[in-house]
């Protein structure tokens, strides 16, 4: 970490104070991006982009002024303040918006995989052209590699405020991404495998390619299937897709809008006993994980529905205020460009004990689906929504022949009540994951 990089954050809240502010905050980040994509063994694409920045806060008789700004001379960041104080004199007041005031205690965790650095560029471009070589080999039938892409990048953060928090500290991660098509005739289909970790070794090319040439070739001769009522599984990464729906309801700050369709149902059973919601910014090798939030609360796991029951909401400093609660350290902070929202961290549904394989063997007659379109249409206050989808028949417990174009309609709320078995297999996708999942009944239309 550069120690100008502190002085500087140190400097505009005390320059925020000089000018009259009550309380101030600054963040600051320096990052950099490593992204390469290969295509039919050549490097197509190499790019290595850094973006680095300081953010403040202004608070004034409850008026909040925000501003940013790329460059961090001292001219520039008087303007910064200045601009933030400005920004604050035109807004609302509201006594609700604070600053929290230091932690006696922060997670301690280890961010930072220094061999994501010490490995050479030659090394990363071979590893990308590896995955593609797997796909390829798996089957003469995957006809063309999309992309196939290694992706790494650091971050080192600074948070100060008024009130004495003095904050930092550096993280990195790494991941591989790859999206195909298989074809056969006039069939094609589409597959893709990722991986997002903190750890270097734990990157595996051959996998990755062999899963997403896997999930191309298996859809191939996919037929419509016919409309009915039937047991449905979902495979992690559509679970995930799921519980991505659900996330934004679990936010105070949806709750508090009147946006949330759990509003007013903490302490009711609002899902199966089966289902277990957890937020956790310290779980280790996270994505997400960091020792404090986007304004200085120091993260927590978060228990969100335990056995269906909900538990509570995700918090920041400023929707906790409003409810009288603690913030659980949720204030989510895209950039130094931007405020802390109340967002996730590591979100997701906890595994069960059973394996996919036996989910699936138990299912007389249903649909394992592989491939949604449209989930992201979801109505997220009434629970509402209808999405195409692709899969494969289970028949007989064994997965029989791959399925498409169908429909699936409900209601959110219904799907999570009525999931009867949850996989072993949690499974991440950047900072959201879930294991297999079944539902015991959902209205499919062919």
């Amino acid at each position: 970490m550069e120690s100008g990089f502190k002085v500087t954050a140190e400097n505009a809240v005390q320059k925020a104070l000089q000018m009259g502010a009550g309380m101030a905050e600054s963040y600051l980040s320096n990052g950099k991006e490593l992204v390469i994509e290969v295509r039919n063994g050549e490097v197509e694409t190499m790019k290595l982009a850094g973006d680095r920045g300081l953010g403040i806060r202004v608070f004034n008789e409850g008026r909040t002024g925000f501003a940013f700004t790329t460059d961090l001379g001292d001219t520039a960041v008087d303007e910064m303040v200045t601009q933030a104080m400005a920004n604050a004199r035109s807004a609302e007041p509201d006594p609700r918006r604070t600053l929290p005031q230091p932690s006696p205690s922060y997670p301690q965790m280890d961010l930072y995989d220094p061999s994501i650095k010490a490995a050479t560029v030659e090394h990363k471009i071979e590893m990308a052209r590896n995955m593609e070589k797997e796909a390829r080999s798996f089957d003469q039938r995957v006809s063309v590699i999309e992309s196939s892409t290694y992706q790494d990048g650091e971050a080192e953060v600074i948070l100060v405020n008024s009130h004495g928090i003095s904050l930092q500290y550096s993280g990195a991660y790494c991941g591989m991404y790859i999206a195909l098509v298989a074809g056969s005739g006039e069939d094609s289909q589409t597959g893709f495998a990722l991986d997002y970790t903190l750890l270097f070794k734990d990157l595996d090319p051959v996998r990755l390619g062999k899963e997403a040439a896997h999930r191309a070739v298996r859809m191939l001769g996919a037929k419509p299937g016919r409309t009915q009522q039937a047991t449905v599984v979902l495979d992690p990464y559509i679970a995930t897709g799921f519980l991505g729906v659900v996330a934004p309801a679990l936010s105070a700050e949806a709750v508090q809008k009147g946006r949330s369709l759990f509003a007013g149902k903490v302490g009711q059973q609002v899902a199966s006993e089966l289902f277990n919601v957890v937020d956790d910014g310290t779980l280790a090798n996270g994505i997400a994980s960091a020792p404090f939030d986007g304004e200085g609360v120091p993260t927590s796991k978060t228990v969100l529905i335990q056995k269906g029951v909900l538990q509570c909401f995700l918090h920041n400093t400023y929707t906790a205020a409003k409810d009288g609660v603690q913030s659980t350290g949720n204030g989510v902070r895209g950039s130094f460009k931007g405020t802390p929202e109340v967002g996730t961290t590591n979100f997701f549904l906890q595994p069960g004990s059973v394996s996919q394989e036996q989910i699936i063997s138990e299912v007389n007659s249903g649909l394992y689906i592989t491939e949604v379109m449209g989930l992201h249409t979801a109505n997220p206050i009434s629970g509402d929504f209808s999405f195409g989808a692709s899969g494969l028949w289970i028949e007989n417990g064994k997965l029989s022949h791959p399925v498409r174009g169908l429909a699936v309609a409900g209601n959110i709320m219904d799907v999570i009540k009525n999931v009867d078995a949850v996989g072993s297999d949690l499974q991440f996708f950047g900072g959201k994951g879930a294991p297999t999942l079944r539902i015991s009944r959902m209205s499919i239309s062919g």
